[in-house]
């Protein structure tokens, strides 16, 4: 990461002096851009959207459905209490007024990440919503322009996290900025956090499954789910049972021979994936704690309670962290590299403020009175003190 950072710098530097032309110069050098404007047209929005096949279509609307329908319950509520002693206590939430997501579209475009980035921030009711994305592919573009986006811009790595970051004469400045990408826009999003909002700095994807026993073919199945992702993916299973360990290892390389990703996952799982026995489940969900992975396989629901740290959860024989990718709902958009002792997946939440609010009447501030100005004046702010006491008359 450090040598990442050290090469985005001067990108980020440039970009913020010199705005749209840094973006441009970057874009043709990386991505190959040949345009005039970063920003995809409402024709061509229209014409992606146009193009989508049926079937592609009917899953947007399954998997959005889903997605909208989860964020929902995961927005905090305005809310107001009266408590003893005359304080009436609450919050107010309200959205972001801006988001950027970032889209990645180099091995494998994501319009699935249109879905779980932009909904979320649909819910807490962000008003500006942008979309980066280097190149498009027309599933993309259509679903942007379904779901109502229109500010899609054709720019990618550390130059449009910069855009998005500081703002340049096409790219409105953000307030938040999410979605994965690669170590160059992890790195970005990095040294931006604190100039704007991010989720959290993403790694190469991950996948811990806790097993006793099982169907062989679906685990070895998710180990390469997760694997076809990237050669630096990772995956492993951890059980009590080294028959299974040894059957699903035989299965991992059954499957990878007709598996068109193979290139990819066979170097994932030859370099950073295994199968691990141990003693009790107990030992393999410490485990897992351990680890903090971004996505848990947990074939026994009674181990659920022992579970401390994860991106998110995937419960029984029958939820494949696939399932989760696309349409059940929770977001795919998880932390990594043990970033899940910190915080859980993005959510509606992180595009919301809770604003708290407090009322006191006479009473209740004549009640609270000894404390605060021996507090205040403990800490040598006498004018905070002073202030209470005006208002008693003191």
């Amino acid at each position: 990461m450090a040598e990442a950072e050290q090469a985005v710098m001067p990108i980020l530097a440039a970009v913020r002096e010199r705005g749209d032309a840094a973006v441009r110069e970057y874009a043709r050098r990386f991505d190959g851009f040949e345009g005039a404007e970063f920003l995809v047209g409402e024709a061509e929005l229209a014409e992606a959207a146009g193009r989508l096949s049926p079937q592609f279509r009917s899953a947007l609307e399954a998997a959005s459905a889903n997605i909208r329908e989860y964020a929902r319950t995961q927005m905090p509520r305005d809310a107001m209490a009266d408590f003893p002693r005359g304080r009436r206590l609450g919050q107010i939430v309200r959205p972001l007024d801006s988001m950027g997501a970032y889209i990645p579209a180099g091995r494998y475009p994501l319009p699935s990440t249109v879905l779980m980035t932009v909904i979320p921030a649909q819910v807490a009711g962000v008003e500006t919503i942008c979309i980066a994305c280097p190149k498009p592919s027309v599933e993309i573009l259509g679903a942007a322009h379904w779901l109502g986006v229109r500010k899609v811009f054709r720019i990618g790595g550390a130059q449009a996290i910069a855009a998005l970051a500081f703002g340049t004469e096409s790219v409105p400045k953000v307030d938040r900025i999410v979605g994965p990408g690669n170590i160059y826009v992890a790195a970005a999003k990095k040294l931006v956090a604190g100039e704007t909002g991010i989720d959290f700095v993403a790694g190469p994807t991950e996948i811990v499954i806790l097993a006793a026993e099982g169907d062989p073919r679906h685990l070895a199945a998710d180990m390469l789910a997760q694997a076809e992702h990237d050669v630096d993916a990772s995956a492993i299973l951890v059980t009590t049972s080294r028959r299974l360990a040894e059957e699903v290892a035989r299965e991992v390389e059954t499957q990878l021979e007709n598996l068109p990703t193979a290139a990819t996952a066979r170097v994932a799982i030859a370099n950073n994936s295994a199968c691990i026995v141990v003693d009790s489940m107990e030992e393999a969900a410490e485990l897992s704690n351990r680890f903090a992975p971004e996505h848990l396989s947990l074939h026994d629901a009674r181990l659920l309670p022992s579970i401390r740290h994860a991106g998110s959860v995937f419960l029984g024989p029958f939820s494949p962290e696939a399932a989760g990718d696309y349409a059940s709902g929770p977001n795919h958009v998880l932390p990594t590299s043990g970033v899940a002792r910190l915080r859980g997946g993005l959510s509606a939440a992180d595009f919301v403020k809770a604003i708290s609010v407090q009322e006191l009447t006479a009473e209740g501030l004549r009640t609270l009175a000894p404390a605060v100005t021996a507090l205040a004046r403990a800490e040598g702010l006498e004018a905070h003190a002073r202030s209470v006491e005006v208002r008693l008359g003191n």
